[in-house]
């Protein structure tokens, strides 16, 4: 599981009919700049999202063979999936391993 922020929806004009009930977000992944390490580019990842996510909002996705899981026995055609919405983050730095431990 990994952080995501929303920066968009995805719009369809057709859906697989087991697409219905939620919608797809264009995310961001946003684990390494919360750590200080900002890489240079980042591949954006669309994301189904029942719980109503907005854009801005932070996220916890999973994604790939588990991310059809827990739509078990219909499963839908998605990669990743929203499975929390972030209400508060709160990030101890001297807790993180930096690299500077043996």
């Amino acid at each position: 599981m990994q952080l995501y922020r929303v920066i968009g929806t995805v719009t369809l004009n057709r859906a697989h009919p087991t697409m219905l009930g939620g919608t797809l977000k264009l995310t961001e992944p946003i684990g390494e700049s919360l750590i200080g390490h900002h890489p240079a580019e980042v591949d954006s990842v669309v994301v189904w999202d029942d719980f109503g996510a907005a854009v801005g909002s932070i996220i916890a996705v999973s994604d790939g063979a588990e991310a059809a899981q827990p739509f078990r026995p219909h499963l839908k055609p998605v990669d990743a999936y929203n499975s929390a919405i972030i209400d508060e983050l709160h990030i101890h730095p001297e807790l993180l391993d930096n690299g500077s431990n043996p």
